[in-house]
């Protein structure tokens, strides 16, 4: 708290799975001890910011007030993008529909190396739950290719996220995490793709939202250079819990540029 597989956690050493790698945001302890987790095992999920620093957060002055409770801006009303590689849209994800699908893209290992989350459904179902049930500011998403499930993702309030202490974050910072589900969709260019189509989707949505983020590992130079195909700029490495990372951005500013 990532085109190829996503990863979550603290990856063990090893090779980069084929394709580029996304990293989601840091989960767990960096040091096995009680202080440790107790300090970094702060996610996306389980953060919980007092209601009045959300609030001034939230909204910017003359915004509709119908969505003054809605951190993200109505994901699920975003609509379908048009991309050189078809027609996506992000779905936001329902249990009862997404979870067998998620839980088997999170158990092939090029996937699991990164998020961590392979197991049982139950191991899936808890982290889609936390999301769900929590105040907003992450939402996980099936992506659509032409009407097909084919990915992952969580678009998130980085600015609202513990990431925020490790970069001078700006409100409404906005945040994505992905993984590529199939095999045969992997190392064929589609994740840069569509993490161009997703950005602009957030900036053309958001209006608020000056910048979309991303903190892929380092390791990872696939990852990376999905990023920059994608229109990010590098920005600084920074310290996650269980990796170095890179800081990727994507400004409103320079958007027509890169």
């Amino acid at each position: 708290m990532p085109v190829g597989p996503v990863s979550a956690g603290p990856p063990p050493a090893g090779p980069v799975p084929a394709g580029p790698v996304l990293d989601p945001a840091p989960a767990g302890p960096v040091e096995d001890t009680a202080e440790a987790t107790a300090a970094d095992s702060e996610d996306t999920l389980d953060l919980r910011l007092p209601e009045d620093f959300v609030a001034a957060f939230a909204q910017p002055p003359g915004t509709d007030a119908s969505r003054a409770d809605d951190l993200l801006d109505g994901i699920g009303d975003w609509g379908p993008t048009v991309t050189p590689v078809g027609a996506f849209r992000l779905l936001p994800v329902r249990i009862e529909r997404d979870l067998p699908v998620v839980s088997r893209w999170m158990n092939d290992p090029a996937v699991a190396e990164f998020w961590q989350l392979a197991g049982p459904q139950s191991v899936t179902e808890t982290h889609l739950r936390a999301q769900l049930d929590g105040d907003g500011r992450s939402v996980p998403c099936i992506g659509l290719l032409d009407g097909t499930p084919m990915s992952y993702w969580e678009i998130y309030r980085a600015d609202l996220d513990p990431l925020a202490r490790r970069y001078p974050a700006r409100p409404h910072d906005t945040g994505v995490h992905l993984l590529i589900g199939s095999v045969a969709d992997r190392g064929r260019g589609l994740g840069s793709t569509l993490l161009r189509a997703v950005a602009d989707l957030v900036l053309d949505r958001r209006p608020a939202c000056a910048r979309v983020v991303a903190e892929p590992d380092l390791r990872n130079a696939p990852s990376v250079a999905a990023f920059l195909t994608a229109g990010f700029r590098f920005s600084a490495e920074i310290e996650l819990p269980g990796k170095r990372a890179a800081l990727m951005i994507r400004d409103r500013s320079l958007r027509h540029l890169l």
